[in-house]
């Protein structure tokens, strides 16, 4: 599952600070605009309880995590829809991804400028929202222009079906609303909506940066953001990327664990943003178990067991015949596949089946 998350956010937010505590990756961190030009790509580990438990159970010999891609994206500027800065290739940049990290400062600090002089969340989302918006009613308008005729003058209903997306999306836009808050009803008309690939229709996750005495319950600067984006559709995290930064130049996970005890944190906010983000791109785990692997598989949400298979190996799905699952609560609580098989709870499944975050899966096929 080669789906990513962009981190996008105005200059000097924290964007590469965030970037870096995700990543092995070292995105250049300053207090200057445009000190990551280029969209730096890191391969993040998905933290799992369940993975780790079963390790400890099966003792194999390697062990495979989920993992997700995070992107960093050039930070934005005002007129990026018109070239501004580097607005042609972030744009082009976020248009590659499946789903959005937006980073908002909200934090204060003499030392670090905000490219528009003043703190305020709202309004930098705003600017970003703007950027995008501009650019999707481009798409909206031009797509519009093609399909009206047809639609409003001829019998053609796949014309008048897209007419009718496309202008609650414009509708939408023109009110400085995303074209995520729009909600479809029936499967043609959401399948036509996914397929214009708009900016502002690609979910999102507003990440609050915050000071390291917010990192808990947050601030104002939070509970502003959160009212601001009560009606969009979209999610909220609250993160403190410097906290975060000095939790990843800690050695061991004692040490870690040991200060976010300190500071009244249960995990981390990387741990947190990573499960999200995973989240966010509708993704799910099945896992493999057994002596000589334990695997965690990514699968997209609703895929049915011969795809799921396929993830594995092409050869998997083309040659399905059954699949044979556990659930990760009586695995671990009959002792492993063993004590499973003995009270009768291991299930065999046809093509049919929709495999469930945490299943444990083992696929019989014949080519």
């Amino acid at each position: 599952m080669a789906l990513q998350c962009g981190i996008v956010g105005l200059p000097n937010v924290g964007k590469s600070t965030l970037f870096n505590c995700l990543s092995n990756a070292k995105a250049q961190s300053a207090n200057f605009p445009f000190c990551t030009i280029e969209p730096n790509v890191g391969v993040i580990t998905v933290p799992d309880d369940r993975l780790t438990k079963l390790v400890e159970m099966c003792n194999p010999k390697s062990i495979v995590p989920a993992t997700v891609e995070i992107v960093d994206i050039a930070g934005l500027v005002k007129g990026a829809s018109k070239g501004e800065g580097l607005g042609n290739k972030f744009l082009a940049n976020i248009r590659e991804t499946d789903a959005i990290l937006h980073v908002l400062r909200c934090f204060d600090d003499d030392n670090i400028t905000h490219v528009d002089g003043s703190v305020d969340p709202v309004r930098d989302k705003e600017i970003i929202d703007y950027e995008l918006q501009l650019k999707d009613l481009e798409t909206v308008e031009s797509r519009l222009a093609k399909t009206q005729k047809a639609a409003q003058t001829g019998g053609d209903k796949v014309a008048r079906l897209q007419y009718e997306v496309l202008k609650k999306f414009h509708d939408a836009l023109m009110q400085g609303k995303p074209a995520r808050s729009v909600q479809f009803e029936t499967a043609d008309e959401q399948k036509y909506a996914k397929e214009l690939f708009l900016l502002t229709n690609k979910p999102v996750l507003y990440v609050c940066n915050v000071d390291d005495a917010s990192a808990v319950n947050g601030n104002k600067y939070v509970d502003d953001v959160r009212e601001a984006i009560k009606d969009e559709n979209a999610q909220l995290l609250i993160v403190a990327a410097q906290t975060e930064s000095d939790i990843a130049e800690l050695d061991t996970w004692e040490e870690r664990q040991e200060f976010l005890a300190e500071i009244d944190l249960e995990e981390s906010g990387v741990s947190r943003l990573i499960r999200a983000a995973y989240a966010l791109l509708n993704l799910k785990t099945y896992f493999t178990a057994g002596a000589d692997e334990v695997r965690a598989w990514t699968f997209l949400d609703g895929m049915k067991a011969p795809q799921c298979a396929g993830i594995i190996h092409t050869d998997f799905e083309k040659g399905f015949i059954r699949a044979e699952v556990i659930k990760y609560d009586d695995y671990v609580a009959l002792g492993g596949e063993n004590g499973v098989k003995e009270a009768g709870k291991l299930s065999v499944e046809g093509k049919e089946y929709i495999v469930q975050d945490g299943d444990i899966m083992h696929f019989r096929f014949n080519v």
